[in-house]
């Protein structure tokens, strides 16, 4: 049995021994304001360079800020995560941020990234947020897989999040 559990700050570490590997066959773009699916193909086996790295350190300053972080665990391995930061965002200052969800190969397609999700919407709405920004990785897979949860494209995406992640699809999801 899959558990969902608080991630405590020493298991952090244990993301990069999830499964990264993905065939990914169609990307998304905001072209004028609306999404647009191309054909590209990317056979990920594992993180792409330098990635792990930063994800780490802002899954740690997340947590210390006093972010949410979450886990699934399949015999205490860390199969699933997703993190909350709980700096606000947007106009009315009433965002949070998805800032990772992450699904190891093996365990998706089987509800587990719903659950993740579901948890860090509750997580939001607990702080009091109306909104969860989205910065999703633009394959087809998972930017499906965020429509169909009920996010939107985001019109005026944040301009630091943008900067920081400028090929992104950048999404909102009402709480």
């Amino acid at each position: 049995m899959i558990e969902l559990a608080i991630l405590r700050r020493d298991l952090i570490e244990k993301v990069r021994e999830m499964d990264r590997t993905e065939l990914i066959e169609r990307i998304y773009y905001v072209e004028e304001g609306a999404l647009v699916l191309r054909q590209e193909r990317y056979d990920m086996h594992a993180w792409p360079p330098g990635d792990l790295e930063g994800i780490t350190a802002s899954l740690y300053a997340c947590h210390d800020r006093g972010g949410w972080l979450a886990g699934l665990f399949d015999d205490g391995r860390l199969v699933g995560i997703a993190a909350v930061d709980n700096r606000p965002l947007g106009p009315a200052l009433d965002q949070l941020q998805l800032l990772f969800l992450h699904v190891s190969n093996g365990y998706r397609d089987q509800g587990q990234g719903t659950r993740l999700f579901e948890a860090a919407r509750a997580a939001a709405r607990g702080w009091g947020a109306r909104t969860l920004y989205v910065s999703a990785t633009p394959s087809e897979h998972t930017v499906t897989f965020y429509l169909a949860r009920g996010c939107r494209l985001n019109p005026q995406p944040d301009p630091e999040l943008f900067a920081q992640e400028p090929e992104d699809v950048h999404l909102l999801c009402d709480l």
